[in-house]
């Protein structure tokens, strides 16, 4: 080991390095937006679930009550992180795969990514269903514009989930 080497092992014990995520910025080529669109449709589901769940009456017990927020609590984190995970995905694919000629074959595109996200900000901090729908949609068009970018043909079909919805598949 050299001094150099014993310098930097010392300098990380008292400063570890960040720990850093990425999807891949090699690039590796593997971009599909499927994840993008079962976040979208978590977030629906979890708003269903929210929207169903039946809040105790005025004379409940202190344990209905407490089991009514963790349940809204539960619902709320799982569709605030599939709303961020909505966004990344969708990130992702817009910064490392998109190209300008696929801007210039599908004009509306940045339009589409930046409403797309948006979306995900206001699922994240409301339960507005008519927002999740609206995200869903975004990412189905985006889904849709990704695979024609490849020169895939789609189909939209049933998500054949409790949620409900359609998801765009490869034809």
């Amino acid at each position: 080991m050299s001094i150099l080497d014993s310098a930097l092992e010392v300098l990380d014990r008292l400063s570890p390095p960040r720990v850093v995520q990425a999807h891949c910025d090699i690039p590796c080529g593997i971009y599909d937006p499927h994840a993008a669109q079962i976040a979208a449709l978590t977030c629906i589901r979890m708003i269903q679930l929210m929207q169903a769940l039946p809040k105790p009456d005025n004379g409940a017990s202190k344990e209905q009550w407490d089991t009514y927020a963790m349940q809204m609590a539960r619902y709320t984190a799982v569709k605030e992180e599939h709303a961020a995970l909505c966004e990344h995905e969708l990130t992702v694919i817009w910064t490392d795969y998109f190209k300008p000629e696929h801007v210039e074959k599908h004009p509306k595109l940045p339009e589409l990514y930046w409403k797309t996200a948006k979306l995900t900000s206001q699922v994240k901090q409301t339960n507005d269903m008519n927002a999740a729908q609206q995200l869903l949609a975004g990412v189905q068009e985006f889904a849709e514009i990704f695979w024609d970018t490849k020169g895939v043909k789609t189909r939209r079909g049933p998500s054949n989930q409790t949620v409900g919805g359609e998801l765009v598949y490869v034809a």
